[in-house]
């Protein structure tokens, strides 16, 4: 288990508002309007305890203060979080309009980023109460807000990854045939546990056929000898996410069997080779989708070669055709292309990969070479 890094600061938190109102105003947007969610905690870190139908919102501005809009009731634990020192509480009480509260600090014409989870109701009550605004979401309008890591962050990210590589090499050792999906998967989310995740997102286990589809649920299927199994998981450990894929094998794989996971490994190699300053998040498709498709299996390769990581398991910038968004140093992704033979097998390796001012760094460091299990 890892040691706890030390905690952000307010100082931490009062530079990424301060950037994301600087970014906002290069974007030609007023400001940006943060509701509770994954944007929230890593500009703040607040997370409510639950999150209601109760305005809480974060108004971040170029030349203004920060201020947090919330209720009441819940002002005292946001009084509490890390980054409060850093900004202006402002709480309103059940009974009373929150847009009255809330509306003063906006621009009455401006143009806003909203984060994508704000709830449709608060967005419909801003622009009820100020008709002239419009509005965004965030990862249409600033995609790369959270994507460039700092020295702490990428620490995080790295010991997550080092967290999921001890669950790789403890699955191994478990049996695999005669017991469902479900009890693997149950043994890589107490793996993780164990090895200092506070929270599993998911925890993919795709024997068979089931392997072909590549974000399937662990079921009640039993695992066979014979099977090809994908494996799939990931969560978060001090606040910042895991997410690792190996192909195992029940018994001695077929030679054809064999060739798949051959043909994945130099794609999901070549895609980590290419990651470098400069390049584009679509090359990185490219490059490993080439192989592939070199191989004859470009139609099984059906879902893009990578997404962000952070705060969040999956978040921008994305590994796919058309994102021309250039990698710079800080930059954490995956890279994990596939091949799915419907009705037969898949299989899938991914590893967390970070840019470097020389190239990429993988955040995995578990051997890609198929692992036979029991």
């Amino acid at each position: 288990m890892s040691s706890a890094p030390a905690p952000f600061t307010a100082d931490d938190y009062r530079t990424r508002m301060e950037r994301a109102a600087a970014t906002a105003a290069d974007a030609g947007l007023a400001g940006v309007l943060v509701a509770p969610g994954p944007d929230l905690v890593w500009l703040t870190g607040y997370q409510p305890t639950a999150i209601t139908e109760r305005l809480t919102v974060l108004v971040l501005a170029a030349g203004q203060d920060p201020v947090l809009v919330v209720p009441t009731l819940e002002a005292p634990d946001a009084a509490r979080a890390a980054g409060a020192p850093a900004l202006t509480l402002r709480d309103w009480t059940d009974g009373k309009d929150p847009y009255a509260v809330a509306a003063p600090l906006l621009d009455v014409s401006g143009r806003f980023g909203v984060s994508d989870n704000a709830w449709a109701m608060h967005l419909l009550g801003f622009q009820q109460a100020l008709p002239g605004t419009s509005y965004v979401s965030l990862t249409q309008a600033l995609p790369m807000l959270r994507a460039v890591k700092d020295a702490a962050e990428l620490e995080r990210l790295t010991a997550a990854g080092a967290a999921a590589d001890a669950a790789y090499e403890e699955i191994q050792k478990v049996p695999f045939a005669g017991r469902r999906e479900t009890d693997v998967a149950g043994d890589l989310a107490d793996l993780l546990r164990r090895f200092g995740h506070s929270q599993v997102d998911f925890t993919v286990v795709g024997s068979g056929p089931n392997g072909a589809n590549p974000h399937h649920e662990a079921g009640d299927r039993v695992i066979e000898r014979g099977d090809m199994v994908v494996l799939d998981f990931g969560g978060l450990l001090h606040g910042y996410g895991s997410d690792t894929s190996r192909t195992v094998h029940v018994g001695e794989p077929t030679a054809e069997e064999q060739r798949v996971h051959d043909v994945v490994r130099e794609a999901q190699a070549a895609g980590c080779a290419a990651v470098r300053p400069g390049a584009t998040c679509q090359d990185i498709d490219r490059v490993a989708r080439d192989v592939i498709t070199e191989f004859g299996y470009g139609e099984y390769f059906i879902h893009r070669t990578g997404h962000g990581i952070g705060v969040t398991t999956h978040e921008p910038p994305y590994m796919i055709e058309g994102e021309e968004q250039p990698l710079v140093p800080g930059m954490c992704f995956s890279v994990e292309p596939g091949i799915y033979l419907p009705g037969r097998f898949g299989v899938r390796i991914e590893d967390i990969v970070t840019v470097t001012e020389e190239g990429g760094r993988r955040l995995n460091a578990t051997a890609r070479e198929m692992a036979i299990v029991s």
